[in-house]
Parts: structure tokens; C-alpha cells; sequence
């Protein structure tokens, strides 16, 4: 298990340097000029040329990307060119946020998603299987900016039994240690304050956990009715062994091991979905900022955000490998 982790760690540098190569590349392959950008109407050639100056555009690309690896190796990330917050810092204060609202989705698609598959499939050809298949179906082709829209308007708006927009309610006067909102609330046992900010996070924990929901429900059921057939669970069930037992035993945990394999791919999409879901319900997380970077083409921001959620996502993966190999103890060998 020891090797599996300095290997995956070995491979994430690896990955990292490739990775910043080619955001390096692609932001400056996007349309438009970051000095004409920050300066808009007051653009004149001195002004650009200054802020090209100050910021090394006018230098070649590759004197360029020399810099930007030597800062990198250095842990400074830059500053943002258009409010000159340091990158690590505006992160650091808009994680929590995006984290926040991509665990309650997963937390949601995992907690109802493995029963209804594994109910589903043990129901195989029902009415209950034919409609939990329906709605994954369902679940996997609406857009999740389409299911933001319509769930804030008919709860939200028009029905008021959710907030709708925000993390929290502006006229609590919580206190934020982590800026973990929930979190914060129950660490300072200030109640009402995390209950609001748990309120706040339902309808955006439905729209950006409905494509996992959807995934994992279907991938479950499949699993489940794959090991259903497997000789070990009919010999269980031949020797008289109570049904519970061959079901938490014999089929589900051997029918979690495609879907923990899942739950990190799902992790990483999960961040990646949350730059609608936040603009959707005014969200002031990392996807709302990224999505502001690109239009205002704010180099730093948009290599060092995509940076940090690329660390993050193989740091999930990793913790996810780790638990397949306690799950299955071929890993652990291997």
C-alpha cells in the first residue's frame, strides 16, 4: 500500500508539470489582451505597455514560462492582475465554499444513490426498478445549469421554502473560524447560523448532485446484478445463510468496488460543475471566480485556481485508490 502511494505521489508531479505547461499555453492562446482587459475604455498604448512591463507579457513566451515555473517551485502563484489579491489567499477564502457544495452533492448522491441502486437491482424488472432507471436517465441529460434554473424558481421563488441565493443569511451574525459555514456553526455552537447555512446549500447540492446521483444509482445496480449471478453468493445462499448477511457480506461489498472508483472521477466533476451551479445561486466560491477570470482574462488567477483543483482532484483519487485497496485485497498486494 506503501508503494501504491509514493507511486501516485511520483505520478502527481509528474502530472503537475505537464499540467502547468499546458494551462501556460492555453491562456495565452485565448482571444483577447489582458492589458486591454484590465484598462477597457481607458486603454492607451503607454498603459498597455506598462502593464505588459509589469506583468513580463512583452518578454518571449518562453522567458515567460521559465518565470512562471521558477515562482511556482517557490510556492508564490502570483497575484490577480485585475484586484492584485494574491492568488493563494483569494483561494484560500473561496475553497471552502466550492468544497463545501461539492461534498454536500456527493454526500447526496452517495447517501441515495448506492440504496437505490441496490434496491433497484434486487427488484430487477419491478415497477421500482423501472422507475429509479428512468429518473437516471433523467438525471444524466439535463443540464445542471437547466436543473439550477427551474429548482430555484419553483422552490425558491415562487414556492419561498429555500433561500435563494447566497451561503448564509445576512442578517445572522455568525462567526467564521474555517469559513466552512456549516461547519463554523457547529464549532462555535451557533445553531441557527449552520442550520441556515445547511438550508442554503439544498438547492445547490440537487442540481450539482444530480448527474452523480444519476451515475451512481446506475452503475450500483449494474455492479449488484453482476454479483448477484457470481457463484460465491449463490453457494451463501444455498448453505442457509440469512439474507442480510449474504446481502452486507457477499453482494454489496464486492458491488462497491466499481462505484468507490467512481466516487473520485466523480469528485473532480463535481468542482468542475460547481462554476454554473455558484453562478446560478450567487455563490461566491472558486467556480463564480474562475468563470470572472476567463472573461477578464486573468492570467495568475486562471493557472493557479485550475492548479490547485488539479492537486486537489488527484489528492481525492489518491485517498480513493487507498480505500479500494482496504476494500479489495488484491491492491494491497499489488
Amino acid at each position: 500500500m506503501l508503494t501504491l502511494v509514493v507511486r501516485r505521489l511520483g505520478l502527481l508531479v509528474v502530472v503537475l508539470f505537464g499540467l502547468s505547461l499546458l494551462l501556460f499555453a492555453w491562456v495565452r492562446a485565448l482571444p483577447g489582451d489582458p492589458a486591454r482587459a484590465l484598462l477597457g475604455e481607458k486603454a492607451t498604448p503607454a498603459g498597455i505597455a506598462a502593464i505588459n512591463e509589469r506583468y513580463g507579457f512583452d518578454q518571449p513566451v518562453w522567458q515567460q514560462y521559465v518565470t512562471y515555473l521558477g515562482r511556482l517551485l517557490r510556492g508564490d502563484f502570483g497575484a490577480s492582475i485585475n484586484t492584485g489579491e494574491p492568488v493563494v489567499r483569494t483561494f484560500a477564502e473561496r475553497f471552502p465554499a466550492t468544497i463545501e457544495l461539492a461534498v454536500a452533492a456527493l454526500l447526496l448522491a452517495i447517501v441515495v444513490g448506492i440504496p437505490l441502486g441496490y434496491v433497484a437491482a434486487r427488484r430487477r424488472g419491478g415497477w421500482l426498478d423501472n422507475l429509479v432507471v428512468g429518473g437516471s436517465l433523467l438525471g444524466v441529460v439535463v443540464p445542471v445549469f437547466f436543473l439550477a434554473v427551474i429548482l430555484k424558481y419553483v422552490l425558491a421563488i415562487e414556492l419561498g421554502w429555500f433561500p435563494t441565493s447566497g451561503r448564509q443569511d445576512a442578517r445572522i451574525d455568525a462567526t467564521h473560524v474555517t469559513n466552512f459555514y456549516v461547519l463554523d456553526g457547529l464549532l462555535t455552537r451557533e445553531w441557527d447560523a449552520s442550520w441556515d447555512a445547511l438550508v442554503h446549500l439544498v438547492l445547490p447540492a440537487l442540481a450539482l448532485g444530480s448527474i452523480p446521483l444519476a451515475i451512481i444509482v446506475r452503475i450500483t445496480r449494474a455492479s449488484v446484478l453482476d454479483v448477484l449471478g457470481d457463484d460465491h453468493v449463490r453457494t451463501a445462499q444455498a448453505k442457509g445463510l440469512p439474507r442480510a448477511i449474504v446481502s452486507r457480506r457477499h453482494v454489496l461489498r464486492n458491488a462497491l468496488l466499481p462505484v468507490s472508483t467512481t466516487l473520485g472521477l466523480q469528485a473532480g466533476a463535481l468542482l468542475s460543475g460547481a462554476v454554473l451551479t455558484e453562478t446560478v445561486f450567487s455563490i461566491n466560491g472558486i467556480g463564480s471566480y474562475l468563470f470572472d477570470a476567463v472573461t477578464q482574462l486573468d492570467y495568475p488567477v486562471l493557472q493557479g485556481f485550475i492548479l490547485f483543483i488539479a492537486v486537489v482532484y488527484a489528492l481525492v483519487n489518491l485517498v480513493v485508490d487507498v480505500s479500494y485497496g482496504f476494500i479489495d485485497p488484491r491492491v494491497r498486494v499489488s
